[in-house]
């Protein structure tokens, strides 16, 4: 038995920013964004469409914090009468912090108390988001998460409410055009992520799993050339289309292990998502290998009949566009791997991957400690 479902409406194609007026539909709303000159020019395109809004929130940093999401709320709060809609208008970090104004639209504390201890759902508030993604990677505009970080006590959180889906997305692959390359190339690998991640997954299904390998197939074939040709509109379609699939697939099975492994890099030594989560894939999905007939019958859709060589492939792939597959690359020791693995097994993202401790440890080339045995290979 399985289900999916989705209820993000998906508007799709170059020129769809136009139809932005027929999303707000004349309802006061809150813009977030970044504030860069040119997210201040779409952002004129916006109310030139659909007028004023009520308030602009810029402040809008990667890896969205406890502290500047405190103030965010705030002066949502603040404002009166209160904005009806919320148009997130950027990456992955401005439709995550729009998730966290929708959640705290009478301050942060519910929020914070909420990822806290679990507590207070009733506090939390439902304003509805229209997403406007200007990267192809995250998937947040069809995903009912976000990621927030507190830094001070270097944790990480995922703030999920079915009522935080965007009630629309509008994705327009010419926003995409002036992506410079490293940003180009991380998103493209979290939407690679994403994809692979929902196939080695304990909550994969087949619906996830079409998308997935849609997504994955996608990222792998445009990816490279938009790298060395990023004015191509076509080949940038392409890759916000794959994107979307992915977090289709990804917003009813989440992630796993690779995503497990990237946080505290992320956290600890700055490394970007899009590499902190895609560096270990080939590794992973070495230690999905024969864990599941479905999972391999996904794979083998992507990557042929011989996994073992599509492990190697996806290697290549990686080193071609620049991505060191080596940990020591991103600050990591071998200590410190040890006990990153062992943690990312037993965190919720870890426990949806479908492969064995024993094939992750021999895969990711991690020495095992057994109780009363010598350290041994796994």
């Amino acid at each position: 038995m399985w289900t999916y479902e989705n209820p993000v409406r998906v508007r799709f194609g170059a020129g769809t920013l136009n139809e932005i007026d027929d999303l707000v539909q004349g309802r006061a709303y809150c813009l977030v964004t970044y504030d860069e000159p040119v997210f201040h020019d779409i952002a004129r395109r916006i109310t030139g469409i659909a007028g004023l809004a009520a308030l602009t929130i810029d402040n809008v940093v990667p890896n969205p914090d406890f502290g500047i999401l405190a103030e965010t709320c705030d002066r949502f709060a603040a404002v009166r009468p209160a904005p009806e809609v919320i148009v997130a208008l950027g990456g992955g970090s401005v439709i995550d912090t729009a998730k966290v104004i929708a959640a705290g639209g009478n301050g942060f504390d519910a929020v914070k108390r909420y990822l806290e201890d679990g507590n207070g759902e009733d506090a939390l508030t439902a304003v509805p988001i229209i997403a406007i993604p200007t990267t192809a990677g995250t998937g947040s505009e069809v995903t009912c998460w976000a990621t927030v970080w507190d830094t001070a006590k270097a944790r990480k959180h995922s703030l999920s409410h079915r009522s935080l889906y965007p009630t629309d997305a509008l994705i327009d692959p010419e926003l995409m055009l002036g992506m410079p390359r490293e940003l180009t190339v991380n998103t493209g690998l979290d939407a690679l992520s994403h994809a692979l991640e929902s196939i080695w997954n304990v909550n994969g299904n087949p619906i996830s799993a079409n998308h997935a390998v849609y997504a994955a197939t996608e990222v792998l074939s445009a990816l490279p050339g938009l790298v060395e040709d990023p004015g191509n509109i076509v080949l940038r379609t392409r890759i916000a289309r794959a994107a979307t699939f992915a977090g289709l697939a990804f917003s009813n099975t989440k992630t796993a292990l690779a995503h497990s492994i990237s946080y505290p890099i992320t956290l600890h030594h700055g490394t970007p998502h899009g590499l902190a989560c895609s560096f270990s894939l080939a590794m992973v999905m070495r230690s999905a290998i024969g864990a599941s007939d479905v999972c391999d019958g996904g794979l083998r859709r992507i990557f042929g009949e011989d996994l073992s060589a599509g492990a190697d492939r996806l290697e290549e792939f990686l080193v071609v566009l620049g991505v060191s597959v080596d940990k020591a690359d991103y600050g990591v020791k071998d200590e410190e791997w040890r006990a990153l693995i062992e943690s990312a097994i037993s965190g919720e993202r870890g426990r949806n991957f479908i492969g064995s401790r024993k094939r992750v440890f021999e895969s990711l080339g991690v020495a095992v400690r057994q109780p009363g045995v010598s350290t041994m290979r796994s």
